[in-house]
């Protein structure tokens, strides 16, 4: 239950982070180019593995309190 919260609370931080982003020069300019969907395509993809890692590390150690439990 602790898990679920603070993902939640991660996932509300982080979208409230980029939605008070600035618009820099940097980023005009990689925008402009096209580079700035390959920027975010690959912080979603990491965070995306992260995610994931997590969600398993999670349920791995929840199967071996079990076992310890018993």
């Amino acid at each position: 239950m602790k898990n679920k919260r603070f993902l939640l609370a991660l996932f509300a931080m982080i979208i409230s982070a980029a939605g008070q982003a600035q618009t820099t020069a940097m980023a005009d300019t990689m925008r402009s180019n096209g580079k700035i969907y390959v920027v975010v395509g690959v912080i979603f993809l990491i965070f995306c593995v992260l995610f994931t890692y997590l969600v398993f590390l999670d349920r791995k150690i929840g199967r071996l309190e079990k076992q310890n439990n018993k």
